[in-house]
Order: structure tokens, then C-alpha cells, then sequence
């Protein structure tokens, strides 16, 4: 991973920490949310690594990593349809 990776990731973390501030959620939904969206982050990099061959390429940003941390392997798989069509 690049800095401009681990940059964005924590860039996740930290919007995620201070939305869940602002609006006093629980903090164990925070924690879970901020490990998901890494985990998404993680998983937008994978997709990329092996979607190179086929030409295909999501964007590695805030959005797409807390979609997936969200929605899990169907939000990847839903981004991957949509990048398709």
C-alpha cells in the first residue's frame, strides 16, 4: 500500500470518529464501523490488485470503503456490477 492508501484510510477512521461524535453513537457501533470500513478499504485494494488483469479498477476513497464497511462482500460485489455497466 501506498501513502495515499494508508491516507484515505485514515482519513475513514477519522470521519467516521467525528460523524459519531456529532451525533453520540455508540461507541462499540463506531469501533465497528471504523474496522469494517478498513476492512473495505482493504478489500477495494484486493479488488483492484486482481481486477488489473481485466481492466477493471474501483476508486479507493471514503465513500466506496465505508459502502463496502456497511453492506460487506455484497456492497463489493454490487460496486463491482456497477463498475461494469
Amino acid at each position: 500500500m501506498d501513502i495515499n492508501h494508508i491516507l484515505i484510510i485514515s482519513g475513514c477512521i477519522l470521519g467516521i470518529a467525528v460523524i459519531g461524535i456529532i451525533f453520540r453513537i455508540n461507541v462499540l457501533k463506531i469501533i465497528k464501523l471504523i474496522f469494517n470500513s478498513i476492512l473495505g478499504g482493504v478489500l477495494i485494494y484486493v479488488i483492484n490488485q486482481i481486477g488489473v488483469s481485466f481492466g477493471l479498477h474501483i476508486g479507493l476513497n471514503v465513500i466506496t470503503s465505508i459502502f463496502i464497511g456497511i453492506f460487506g462482500i455484497p456492497g463489493a460485489v454490487l460496486l463491482i456490477i456497477i463498475k461494469i455497466f
